[in-house]
């Protein structure tokens, strides 16, 4: 396969989703697990640390490019999948379903969707107010901790969190199985891990995401 059959074949932009999928995985346990340092209770502190780690080393910021381009290619990819798919009445990445699919692995387009609003939603929130004090030279950081205390007071933010992390949770019951699937981790022996994982991964990660703006509105830290 070409480097052009991989970005327009119908084969090659499933690998890209399957690929950039797993990456995204990994980032939202890295996000999830530095998020929840919140509930330590310390007024901040072990969470500040590790977000002034994240944003002000040269090796994380180098990583967001990666990050970038891979959520811009998830997106890309995705869009196109799906009106590939449209057109020839099949599903997206290398799974084949029954008419009893669920709702939500018909719907990927839309999740998505929801979640890429989720996104610009949040990082006009916190990632573009720190880079933007930060500028180029990785000058002072702005303080998340009390950017998430403003933030998260306000009751319809803390509703639209909440509704993007159900739209995230969604989107990964379906596409934490399709990924590794697409890349060929798909036999008797371990469909069932697979996909016990899959589900757990998809109500766990998400419900992390949904507790903050939960545990600041309501005062719980």
């Amino acid at each position: 396969m070409t480097w052009k059959q991989i970005f327009t074949s119908s084969v090659g932009k499933k690998l890209v989703m399957g690929f950039t999928g797993i990456f995204l995985i990994l980032f939202l346990i890295v996000h999830a697990g530095l998020n929840a340092c919140i509930w330590a209770n310390d007024g901040g502190e072990m969470f500040l640390h590790a977000a002034h780690f994240m944003g002000a080393n040269w090796v994380p910021r180098i990583l967001e490019i990666g990050l970038f381009a891979g959520f811009i290619l998830h997106i890309i990819q995705g869009y196109l999948l799906t009106v590939e798919n449209r057109k020839k009445r099949s599903v997206g990445y290398a799974v084949s379903y029954s008419d009893g699919s669920k709702w939500y692995s018909r719907s990927m387009g839309l999740l998505g969707t929801l979640i890429l609003l989720f996104l610009i939603m949040h990082m006009s929130h916190f990632w573009f107010p720190n880079r933007s004090n930060q500028g180029f030279l990785l000058g002072p950081e702005i303080n998340l901790y009390e950017k998430m205390q403003t933030e998260f007071s306000v009751l319809w933010v803390v509703i639209l969190y909440v509704i993007g992390c159900i739209s995230l949770a969604y989107h990964l019951a379906h596409g934490f199985q399709s990924a590794f699937k697409t890349l060929g981790v798909h036999n008797k022996k371990y469909n069932k891990m697979l996909t016990s994982i899959g589900y757990g991964f998809s109500i766990i990660v998400p419900l992390v995401f949904a507790m903050m703006p939960i545990s600041f509105y309501f005062k719980w830290i």
